[in-house]
């Protein structure tokens, strides 16, 4: 027999509205020694994003940077895509403003997962770029949710930001979630022979600002 749900079922598995602030701490790092780190938590999933805060909180709206987890590039360093020299850039220019903030957000892959996104790059190495790979695995092409770091930035108190991306998808699923975007902020990355056509999809497929 089919199982009917009401909205307020669906509401209650929300990752967004369930999430709550578990924990947070100085953590000095080496764009900013006098950083702060705020985790986040949720009953209904097991993956916790963190905050990243850097500079002196004041009413003017911070630098602020949605950056999804990426093993590959953030820790092992991989050429095949921008992300590890985006972290540290956005780390970087966050620091040198003002304020600003940097959500690291549990959505490895655009949202697919690793093992999935592996998959992705074993159909890359047979000539698919990232946006066909991805569909013919039956995803979309962008599956993250970004009412997720609108709820981190709304429990931290803040409702308007200058956003560090070059995507506008982050820029209107932040409105769309109740966050002002004042400005957008580009994020200027050198491409080298491995990431070229990866960045030349994102530029001529997703629309990215390049």
């Amino acid at each position: 027999n089919p199982v009917y749900v009401s909205p307020l079922d669906v509401a209650a598995f929300d990752d967004s509205g369930a999430l709550r602030i578990a924990a947070r701490a100085k953590l000095p790092v080496a764009a900013n020694a006098d950083a702060e780190i705020v985790a986040f938590r949720t009953a209904v999933d097991a993956s916790d994003h963190v905050a990243l805060l850097m500079g002196t909180r004041d009413s003017s709206p911070p630098v602020v940077r949605l950056h999804s987890e990426c093993l590959t590039g953030d820790v092992l360093g991989s050429l095949k895509c921008d992300c590890g020299p985006q972290l540290h850039e956005a780390l970087q220019q966050i620091s040198d403003a003002r304020w600003g903030i940097l959500l690291y957000l549990r959505q490895e892959g655009r949202g697919i997962g690793l093992i999935n996104k592996l998959r992705a790059y074993a159909l890359q190495d047979q000539g698919f770029d990232t946006v066909d790979a991805n569909t013919r695995l039956g995803f979309a092409i962008d599956a993250r949710d970004f009412s997720v770091a609108a709820r981190m930035l709304q429990l931290l108190g803040v409702e308007r930001v200058r956003l560090l991306t070059n995507n506008p998808e982050k820029v209107g699923g932040l409105q769309d979630a109740g966050i002002t975007v004042e400005e957008r902020l580009p994020l200027k990355i050198v491409a080298n022979p491995h990431n070229a056509h990866y960045l030349e999809t994102k530029k001529s497929r997703t629309g990215h600002a390049l």
